[in-house]
């Protein structure tokens, strides 16, 4: 019975969320969680991105870059979001993001950056 009750109250909890927000994090869970999460500090394969809108490129706290993100002089805003997951190694030559490539569909990377701008 408990066990039920709690599935009833998470479902309940995700389908009082915009569909937006659930669209974005599906997006970003489908493209993003292997190596990032949306928490602060817990870095991964990659850094945390929680807070990464307006955050200069390569500095986020306890996370070890390459030298080309921390060089990059890159501050993440939506334009420079959407370049980046659309075409890492265009937009930040020798970066660690190895070995993805890149979303080609400008609906989906609209989604996660707009995701993003939420803090998750």
């Amino acid at each position: 019975m408990t066990r039920q009750i709690f599935a009833l109250a998470l479902l309940g909890s995700i389908a009082a969320l915009p569909a937006a927000a659930q669209d974005g994090q599906t997006a970003f869970n489908n493209s993003c969680r292997t190596c990032h999460t949306m928490k602060e500090g817990d870095h991964r394969q990659g850094p945390s991105l929680a807070g990464i809108v307006g955050r200069k490129a390569g500095t986020a706290p306890g996370y070890n870059f390459s030298d080309s993100m921390k060089q990059s002089g890159i501050v993440w805003d939506e334009d420079n979001l959407d370049k980046f997951i659309a075409n890492p190694d265009q937009i930040v030559s020798g970066n660690t993001m190895k070995p993805y490539g890149g979303i080609t569909d400008a609906e989906q990377r609209k989604t996660i950056v707009e995701f993003l701008k939420t803090g998750g």
